[in-house]
C-alpha cells in the first residue's frame, strides 16, 4: 500500500488525537473545605450529652474511643473488654481513673444511663453484640464489616428493622468530603453512561498483613479466652490468635472484610446505589504470608454492580494507594485517598478516521476534506475542556462518621451507612470469599437468602 500525506495508522491517529486532547485540556485544582460539623468549644448542656458504652478497646476500639471523646457533648460511661489490659487503656484514655470497666458487655446494656454503644470486636462478634444491643434498646456503631457471615447479617439486619435502633457501621470513608464530591460528579452527569468501576488497594508489611505483637503479659489470667472464642470452635489459649484474628476465617473475613469492604462501602456511596453484586468471581491465594493462616493475602475480585463491571483487587504483598476509578463515557472520577479528580473525554473522533487510509486515494481525499470542513472548530472557538481536581482532608475521616452516628442519636434521622446499607457491603465481602473458597462464580439466591455457585 502506497502512503499519503493523509493516510493516518492507527499509533500516529492515536498519538495525534492524545496530543489535540493534552493541548486543550486546562486543569485545576480546588481545596475542599471541612465542613462544620460542631464547634470546637462547644459547651453542651450536661441534659444533652451522649453517653456511649464501649464494647472493645483493642487497635481499633482504641481509637474510637479516643476520637469519641473529643466529640463536644459526648462522653463514655462505662468500657468492656475480654483482655484486663485493656481496661487501665481504657481509663488512661478518657483520663477517668475511677471508669467504670468489665468484661461482660451486658452490664452496659442494662445500664439506663448509656444511651448508645460502640463496639470494635472480632468479626464473629458482631451478630451477638449487635442483636443484643438493639434488642436492649441501644443504637449501636459497629465496626465493619457488619457481618461475620451472609446468613448471620441478614438476622443483624432484621433486628435493626424489628427493633427501630440506629445501627452504624464503621466503614468511615462514605462520611469524608472527598467521597461526598465524588457523588455530586457522578450525580450532575459528569461520568455520562457509566462503563466500568475499578480499585485497589495494598499493603507490604508484616503489621499490614496483620503480624500484631500480642501483649506481653497476655495469659488465660487476665483474659476471657473462651468467651472470645465464642462461636468459633475451641483452641487451646493462643495469644497469636486472639491478636491476628483477621488471618482466619474463623473469626475474621480476610483482607474482603478489612480491605474490599472500605472500597465496595465507597463506590456505593459514590454511585448512590445500595445492592447486592449479581454475580462475583474471585481468584488469589496465600503467596506471602505463609504463617498459617486460612484466608488469601492477594484477593481480586470481579463484580457486577448497577449492571457494570467492577474489578477489585487487593493484596498484602505489594503497596499500592487506595484508588477506586469510576469510568464514563464523558470521562474518568478518580477517587484517592487525600483527593478526587476528573478528567473528561471527548468521546468523539479528534481527528479523522484512520480506517481511511483504506480507501483509494481519490476516495480518502474527499473524506478527509468533508471532514475537516464538517468538525475543525473556528479559530478562537476551540473546546477547552477541563480536567478537575480536588484536594481535601483525610479520606478516611472517622470523627465525622462518628459524629454523625451521635447527631443521628440525638435527633433520631436515619444515618446513611445503616444495617441494610452494611449488610449489602458485607454480601459483597462474603462472595468474594465464597467464590474464593469455592473455586466458582456465586451468586445471591433471594429467594433463599443464600449464596450460591
Amino acid at each position: 500500500m502506497g502512503t499519503n500525506k493523509d493516510s493516518l495508522s492507527r499509533r500516529k491517529f492515536l498519538g495525534l488525537s492524545a496530543a489535540a486532547a493534552g493541548a486543550t485540556l486546562a486543569a485545576k485544582t480546588i481545596l475542599l473545605e471541612p465542613e462544620p460539623l460542631f464547634a470546637a468549644a462547644r459547651s453542651v448542656a450536661a441534659s444533652d450529652r451522649v453517653r456511649f458504652g464501649m464494647i472493645g478497646i483493642g487497635m481499633q476500639g482504641n481509637w474510637l474511643l479516643s476520637s469519641s471523646i473529643e466529640l463536644p457533648g459526648i462522653e463514655c460511661a462505662r468500657a468492656c473488654d475480654l483482655y484486663d489490659g485493656r481496661h487501665t487503656l481504657a481509663r488512661e484514655i478518657t483520663a477517668k481513673p475511677d471508669l467504670p470497666v468489665t468484661r461482660h458487655y451486658q452490664e452496659l446494656l442494662a445500664d439506663k444511663n448509656i444511651d448508645c454503644i460502640v463496639a470494635a470486636v472480632p468479626d464473629h462478634w458482631h451478630k451477638q453484640v449487635v442483636i443484643d444491643a438493639v434488642s436492649a434498646g441501644k443504637d449501636i456503631y459497629c465496626e465493619k464489616p457488619m457481618s461475620h457471615t451472609a446468613a448471620e447479617g441478614a438476622e443483624m439486619a432484621d433486628a435493626a428493622k424489628r427493633t427501630g435502633r440506629i445501627v452504624q457501621i464503621g466503614s468511615q470513608r462514605v462520611s469524608s468530603l472527598i467521597c461526598k464530591k465524588a457523588r455530586e460528579m457522578v450525580a450532575q452527569g459528569m461520568l455520562g453512561d457509566l462503563m466500568m468501576v475499578e480499585g485497589w488497594l495494598g499493603r507490604n508489611d508484616p503489621t499490614g498483613a496483620w503480624e500484631y505483637p500480642p501483649p506481653p503479659d497476655l495469659s488465660p489470667e487476665n483474659l476471657d479466652w473462651d468467651t472470645w472464642l465464642g462461636t468459633a470452635p475451641k483452641k487451646a489459649f493462643d495469644p497469636l490468635l486472639f491478636a491476628r484474628w483477621r488471618c482466619w476465617k474463623e473469626y475474621g473475613t480476610g483482607v474482603a472484610g478489612d480491605l474490599l469492604v472500605h472500597l465496595i462501602s465507597g463506590m456505593q456511596c459514590v454511585l448512590g446505589i445500595n445492592e447486592i453484586p449479581k454475580r462475583v468471581s474471585a481468584f488469589g491465594g496465600i503467596y506471602r504470608w505463609k504463617d498459617g493462616r486460612n484466608t488469601p493475602d492477594v484477593h481480586p475480585v470481579l463484580f457486577e454492580y448497577a449492571n457494570v463491571p467492577v474489578y477489585m483487587r487487593l493484596s498484602l504483598g505489594t503497596e499500592s494507594t487506595e484508588v477506586t476509578r469510576f469510568m464514563g463515557s464523558k470521562g474518568i472520577i478518580e477517587l484517592g485517598e487525600f483527593g478526587v479528580s476528573y478528567t473528561p473525554q471527548a468521546g468523539i473522533d479528534l481527528s479523522p478516521s484512520y480506517y481511511a487510509s483504506s480507501f483509494p486515494s481519490r476516495l480518502r481525499t474527499v473524506y478527509f476534506n468533508q471532514w475537516h470542513a464538517e468538525h475543525d472548530p473556528k479559530p478562537g472557538q476551540e473546546p477547552a475542556p477541563e480536567s478537575l481536581s480536588f484536594k481535601g482532608n483525610d479520606y478516611d475521616d472517622l470523627r465525622p462518621h462518628l459524629w454523625k452516628f451521635f447527631e443521628s442519636v440525638r435527633s433520631r434521622k436515619p444515618v446513611l451507612q445503616d444495617a441494610v446499607f452494611g449488610h449489602h457491603a458485607a454480601l459483597g465481602c462474603h462472595m468474594a470469599n465464597e467464590s474464593y473458597y469455592r473455586k466458582k462464580p456465586v451468586y445471591w439466591d433471594a429467594v433463599s437468602q443464600t449464596i450460591k455457585s
